[in-house]
């Protein structure tokens, strides 16, 4: 059967952008006479997944599909000029003539300087043998030997002149060919166009619907936060990468969670032996027992070097930008605006010591988007000017957001901690008493008469063991904090006037029985 001879455009309609990989939906429409047709449509990117292809045609009269593939083809460029060479490319074949023609030039005076070298060897011969018989001409012989040498000296100059010129003729090709490959070479790319083999009961037009997954396209939530006095405006973007070989222009755009390439099998399962085994004496005797650090909350995978994954909680999300965008295939990071929204947000000023020696304002407003928020940067906008960038967790629609918006310059906080250890009752028990003691003051700019709230958070170690016992000495602490969650974060509600400064004083025991070890 033979192929269309001219292929029919088969444009991007719609994209559906996954963590690593794209779904691409092309439409066309078809005028189709009675009969089996074997149609040719593209160029597509070559890029495109076989197995994945799919066709679809719709249409008043029945239609059906009987098969439909990929063919990929390049074409090498011809070795000679063409009418399309630019005009490097023209300097270059120009400057590769004249250099075959320099070096075939250097050839033929080599090898004429040869004859007349071994000319000059044959009449020295001569000498030496009319001598010897005593037929003496030295008339001749000194005018062929003149001949022979002054012509010999003339090919050694002419080249001597014609190397040079070889000389510059390469440098200047060398120079050539590199603006050449700067500017217009690149490596050789296939094509790919689609043959389709339809069937029509009926003549009439059709509607075509094709689809497949590309490679090298991919896709990372972004936010915007611009806080204006009270109102936190976020705005969610979507940084989308392709270099599938085409454009996408005026497409319908669909970013998705979905992790198509993930293995779908369930883990094998390993036999694993539990054994019991009696303590020892000694291990009866004593508890070991050890001081670690762990992170309150953690969401979403590890951190990985590189371009992060998309944290969306373990469930499939998607997210449709409202009109239809342009993604250019040159591979660089391109934003498309998805939603936003704007809400009351609650200020506050917060100081966690033990962290960091500066109080950072935080805003606080509920979700309002419509949609779950993904785990992303969020570049922060104060006062109209960039004020850096922070982090956003995965946030349920409804859910608080609390965005940093960087520390303040005009507070201070320093922070000592002191620890003592000693023994008390019968069984020796240990006690260990740490004081921590937190300097907070406020520099206030002439004019400033309003008094500001501090949140401050310190940290009080939780113990998961019986024989260890923590608690806040409140008798010790000034003032006691307003309150401490089942983590052990003790917090205050500090507030400073213009120029003022508060002290803070912190007093917990850790208490260990004698058979406890390791603190």
């Amino acid at each position: 059967m033979p192929l269309s001879p001219h292929p029919i455009a088969l444009p991007v309609t719609a994209v559906t952008c996954l963590e690593d990989r794209a779904h691409i939906e092309r439409t066309t429409g078809l005028d189709l006479a009675a009969g089996v047709h074997k149609l040719r449509l593209g160029p597509v990117s070559p890029l495109a997944v076989d197995r994945s292809l799919h066709a679809e045609v719709t249409a008043d009269h029945p239609v059906s599909v009987l098969d439909v593939r990929i063919t990929r083809a390049w074409t090498p460029r011809a070795p000679g000029p063409s009418d399309d060479d630019s005009a490097l490319r023209r300097r270059v074949h120009t400057l590769e003539a004249e250099q075959l023609t320099l070096r075939q030039r250097c050839e033929r005076l080599d090898a004429r300087r040869d004859l007349l070298g071994r000319l000059a060897a044959d009449v020295l011969r001569e000498i030496g043998e009319g001598a010897g018989a005593g037929e003496a001409d030295p008339a001749r012989w000194a005018r062929e030997l003149d001949r022979a040498d002054a012509e010999r000296d003339a090919c050694a100059e002419r080249a001597r002149t014609a190397r040079a010129e070889l000389a510059a003729v390469d440098a200047a090709l060398d120079q050539v060919r590199r603006a050449l490959r700067l500017a217009e070479d690149g490596p050789l790319e296939p094509t790919a166009h689609i043959e389709l083999t339809v069937e029509s009961a009926e003549a009439g037009a059709a509607r075509l619907r094709l689809s497949h997954l590309t490679a090298c396209a991919l896709w990372r939530p972004a936010y915007r936060a611009v806080l204006d006095g009270d109102q936190l405006t976020l705005e969610t973007d979507a940084m989308v990468w392709q270099r599938t070989g085409e454009d996408w222009s005026d497409v319908r755009l669909t970013l998705s969670t979905a992790r198509s390439s993930a293995a779908t099998e369930p883990p094998r399962l390993h036999e694993d032996r539990l054994t019991l085994t009696d303590r020892t004496a000694a291990e009866r005797r004593t508890v070991d027992v050890e001081l670690r650090e762990e992170e309150s909350a953690s969401l979403g995978p590890a951190a990985t070097p590189g371009l992060p994954g998309v944290d969306d909680g373990g469930e499939t999300r998607v997210l449709r930008p409202a009109a239809p965008v342009a993604v250019p295939g040159d591979g660089r990071a391109h934003r498309v605006p998805v939603s936003a929204f704007t809400a009351p947000a609650h200020l506050e000023l917060r100081c966690a010591p033990e962290l960091s020696p500066v109080v950072t304002r935080v805003a606080r407003c509920d979700n309002t988007s419509g949609h779950t928020l993904l785990a992303g940067p969020v570049d922060l906008v104060l006062g109209g000017g960039y004020a850096g960038r922070a982090a956003l967790d995965l946030t349920a629609a409804g859910a608080p957001v609390e965005l940093s918006f960087g520390s303040r310059d005009d507070y201070h906080v320093a922070r000592d901690t002191e620890e003592t250890r000693a023994s008390a009752g019968l069984g020796q028990r240990t006690v260990i008493t740490r004081t921590v003691t937190v300097r907070l003051s406020r520099f206030s700019a002439p004019g400033e008469d309003d008094e500001r709230r501090v949140t401050v958070r310190e940290r009080v170690p939780v113990s998961e063991h019986a024989a260890v016992r923590t608690r806040i000495r409140e008798d010790a602490c000034l003032p006691p904090p307003a309150s401490v969650d089942a983590e052990g974060i003790a917090r205050w509600e500090v507030a400073l006037p213009p120029g003022g400064h508060r002290t803070l004083t912190l007093v917990h025991e850790i208490t260990a029985d004698a058979k406890v070890t390791g603190l």
